[in-house]
């Protein structure tokens, strides 16, 4: 079984490569120039682990002049020729590139470690691999990546005060946050890392583990999982990237269903160096994708001109660009913003008035889709997931409508859920959706986020207070917005145990209501 997967994983490395490579060529086929140069290395990591990795230097590079560094680890379950065509073209621009596969990963040596200790300090040794044996600059360092590799690149900037500058797009800040998020597990999303990683890697004994735990709800597992994450998130460390100063450029989607965009909102507003958040419609590295196969691509131009300023100190104006910067779902070019908070103008508050009861362990209908699919059919074709509001059974579903809006409403921000909850059991899960509904009644969907709660005593009302995803949309004249709240979404783990009911109330001195966040208009 062990050959067979060695020899499964050797033949999609040579696939994804010839595609890669292939997508280089295409983008760079125009360019009359003289062609960087590429090597295949080996570099020995923590513990003297190998690391497989590429070199592209810049044309004409004889040792004689040093020239900026950046360091690329690969994606989740990606091979080391991720990045061939941006370093390439970095290598054009005058950057000395050195991108490597991850340890535990394809032909890199070790065990997955979820960019543990050991990611972070193989980081630190390709960077002194990279400073005795290529013409890299030591004062001139930056990391990038996407997913994994953002990760990684934010971790290292804070442990590494070489690191000057980072771009980190479609990573996490908050590793609990993304795959924990309403002390829910993101069920769809683990299983798909989980099943990349069998099929391109080497789980370790202690990521199987959380793995099992996470599918098995077991409580007794919390603390350990939540100790697990936190040690590989950079919010914990953030205090020392302050320290450590590295310019931070974050980068994502609004519809990512591995590493939603709150946390990614969350952590840029802790940052006191340099930065920049940039969102934009789509799914999980998404907006990226075209920029791997050397296509123009605004996010990776944006990296560029990030490095071009904060390593070789290029004028550019990235500095002085409003350094929030926002694309709607719906319509348009990038909005700037001063600030994330400056995203929101104002709130208008839809009342859930009245009580309902909900029974549970039944699919209404309202979903917040499919992880991937759905949000990329989002970016393309601006088609979320949508429901009938008419037609959603109000027995599995709550549904509340406000009234129809006369002028465009530029939803823009974080909504949130207040409610008060009467539950029939001490565990239980619910999923808020947020719709935009047409005169149809067709609702599509805004946003979305699960609920868990466990230890409360049956039939003795709490308060739930649920921040939505982050995102950016355009409600058109004359549709409404509706709250649907139901038990069931197959992006989720659920814990209602069978029969078990949920009531909605809104008393007079606590009325519910969600907040929907608007900008100006």
């Amino acid at each position: 079984m062990g050959h067979g997967r060695t020899a499964l994983r050797t033949s999609a490395a040579g696939a994804v490569c010839a595609a890669l490579i292939a997508g280089s060529v295409v983008g760079l086929a125009p360019a009359a120039q003289a062609a960087p140069s590429v090597r295949f290395v080996d570099i020995s990591g923590d513990g003297g682990t190998v690391l497989k990795a590429n070199v592209v230097t810049p044309a004409g590079a004889d040792g004689s002049h040093r020239y900026p560094l950046i360091v690329l680890p690969t994606s989740w379950a990606l091979p080391q020729v991720e990045y061939l065509a941006q370093a390439q073209k970095l290598a054009d621009a005058g950057y000395v590139v050195l991108t490597y596969n991850v340890r535990g990963f394809w032909q890199s040596g070790g065990e997955i470690e979820v960019a543990g200790p050991p990611d972070t300090a193989d980081a630190s040794k390709v960077i002194d691999w990279a400073l005795a044996h290529t013409p890299a600059d030591p004062g001139h360092i930056g990391m990038a990546g996407v997913s994994y590799g953002a990760g990684i690149s934010l971790l290292t900037a804070a442990q590494d005060k070489r690191v000057k500058a980072v771009a980190a797009l479609s990573g996490w800040a908050d590793l609990i946050d993304s795959i924990y998020s309403g002390r829910t597990q993101h069920l769809q999303a683990a299983a798909v890392l989980d099943g990349a990683a069998t099929l391109t890697g080497r789980e370790s004994a202690e990521l199987r583990e959380i793995f099992d735990n996470l599918y098995a709800s077991d409580l007794t597992t919390e603390q350990q999982m939540i100790d697990w994450g936190r040690k590989r998130s950079a919010a914990t460390y953030v205090d020392q990237l302050n320290r450590n100063g590295a310019a931070v450029m974050l980068a994502n989607a609004w519809g990512d269903t591995v590493f939603p965009v709150n946390q990614y909102a969350s952590f840029y507003e802790k940052l006191t160096v340099p930065k920049r958040l940039q969102l934009r419609p789509g799914d999980h590295a998404t907006p990226e994708l075209t920029g791997l196969f050397g296509l123009p691509n605004d996010v990776w131009t944006d990296a560029g001109r990030w490095f071009d300023h904060y390593l070789k100190g290029t004028d550019n104006g990235v500095d002085r660009e409003q350094p929030v910067r926002l694309k709607s779902r719906s319509a348009g070019g990038y909005e700037g913003y001063p600030d994330w908070k400056s995203v929101t103008a104002t709130r208008k508050k839809v009342a859930l008035a009245g009580s309902a009861t909900i029974h549970a362990n039944v699919d209404s209908g309202a979903d917040g889709g499919i992880v991937f699919l759905s949000s990329i059919l989002d970016q393309v074709a601006q088609l979320p997931p949508m429901a009938s509001m008419p037609l959603l059974p109000r027995r599995w579903a709550a549904v509340w409508q406000s009234e129809r809006y006369g002028d465009t409403q530029r939803v823009r921000g974080t909504a949130r859920l207040h409610t008060t909850l009467t539950p029939t059991a001490e565990s239980g899960t619910l999923v808020a959706y947020l719709y935009d509904v047409g005169p149809l009644g067709i609702g599509k969907l805004v946003t979305h986020a699960p609920y868990t709660w466990h230890g409360r005593t049956p039939g003795a009302p709490f308060d739930v207070d649920l921040d939505l995803f982050s995102t950016a949309y355009d409600v058109p004249a004359g549709h409404r917005l509706a709250l649907v709240v139901d038990t069931v979404d197959p992006l989720y783990a659920e814990h209602n145990p069978s029969g078990a009911q949920l009531t909605f109330s809104s008393p007079a001195d606590d009325p519910s209501y969600v907040s929907v966040p608007l900008g100006e208009q």
